[in-house]
């Protein structure tokens, strides 16, 4: 695989504006892939859009006048919905490298609306091999970013990502000129509606910390991990191929204690939500037998023959992957907390993610 496989290509980012697809866009924009040709940003919220624009030219605040010149810029930004077969089709047009991060992620709110889940984390994707498909669209990789709740799910989250898993590796059969391959991680460490940030409102509020139950286990991945299974899947993931990191575990109450540190604040149980799973599971044992290694990931096989071809394999698993597997020891949580400036005492500017903009950067963004 090349190791520079971004350099001059067209890369686009549905749902670009959220978390994960805003530490992607400043990797990206680093040339560590290689230096792309064009970013392009598609979602549906035009005020992050906004003031991600704001951020990348480097100005405290900015009226809208600075959208004017957008589709001059290396980094540019597309209003459209991942839902609408219009918008996709059209943007589409412009990609080498399609990045699918747009999603309905948040669990309860997936339960109370469905269908809402089922347009963006299906639908989308369909929209995306459709117009791929039907205007035979030169688009050499999709990157469809999933979730361990689509592994045994539970929950209509996981259940709509599980059907995007399996389009997209069906894609590749309806467009056998791109390669479409899958991420799937777990609970990201401070994304938006993740448990870090509602911990340190906790504690800033003077407590409780809320647990559903003490026998929690998570995955502790941070934005560039995800990041960096999106690199890993573009640069040696196979045709259906569903990239999975291997990540440290540790318990929620551990978590909770390593930020509470020396503060008088209480923990109180709350009881499980519905939906919501004890433990992470990123492969299920019905996966095992055609999981593979791939490095420090794991690469699941598509199902599909006519996607899997030829050839045969060892599994590198003889039983799903969990997180209840290797579980952190409380020292060990407090560390890696420590190292990705988590703990509340640590100074936010310290966020690596937030400082790879440098004169390269600069210079696109004129």
């Amino acid at each position: 695989m090349l190791s520079k496989p971004f350099e001059g290509k067209r890369i686009v980012i549905t749902g670009g504006t959220g978390s994960m697809g805003q530490v992607l866009i400043r990797r990206l924009l680093t040339g560590e892939m290689g230096q792309p040709a064009k970013i392009i940003v598609l979602s549906r919220d035009e005020a992050k859009q906004h003031y991600m624009r704001v951020e990348y030219q480097q100005r405290v605040a900015a009226t809208d006048e600075i959208i004017y010149r957008n589709f001059q810029n290396a980094l540019t930004f597309w209003i459209g919905d991942v839902r609408d077969y219009g918008s996709v089709a059209r943007v589409l047009r412009e990609a080498d490298v399609v990045v699918n991060a747009a999603a309905l992620k948040q669990v309860p709110t997936c339960e109370y609306f469905p269908f809402e889940a089922v347009r963006t984390n299906i639908e989308g994707a369909e929209n995306i091999v459709r117009a791929i498909q039907e205007h035979n669209l030169p688009v050499e990789t999709v990157v469809g970013v999933s979730t361990d709740k689509a592994c045994k799910p539970v929950n209509t989250m996981g259940m709509t990502k599980a059907i995007q898993e399996r389009i997209f590796v069906q894609g590749n059969m309806r467009c056998p000129w791109t390669r479409f391959v899958c991420v799937r991680y777990g609970n990201v460490l401070a994304s938006r509606g993740s448990v870090i940030p509602l911990f340190h409102e906790q504690i800033r509020s003077g407590g409780p910390i809320t647990i559903t139950t003490t026998d929690m286990t998570r995955f502790l991945l941070s934005l560039d991990d995800a990041v960096d299974t999106v690199f890993a899947a573009v640069r040696n993931g196979g045709r259906g191929e569903t990239f999975v990191p291997r990540a440290p575990a540790a318990n929620i109450v551990d978590i909770a204690n390593a930020l509470i540190g020396d503060r008088n604040i209480a923990l109180k149980v709350t009881g499980i939500r519905p939906g919501e799973k004890i433990h992470e599971i990123m492969v299920s044992e019905e996966e095992a037998y055609r999981t593979v290694e791939r490095g420090n990931y794991y690469g699941i096989l598509p199902m599909l023959p006519e996607v899997l071809g030829e050839g045969s394999w060892t599994p590198a698993l003889k039983a799903e992957y969990s997180s209840a597997d290797s579980v952190m020891t409380p020292a060990e949580t407090l560390e890696l907390l420590r190292s990705r400036n988590l703990l509340l005492d640590d100074d936010p500017s310290a966020d690596p993610a937030k400082q790879q903009l440098g004169a390269a950067v600069k210079e696109l963004l004129r």
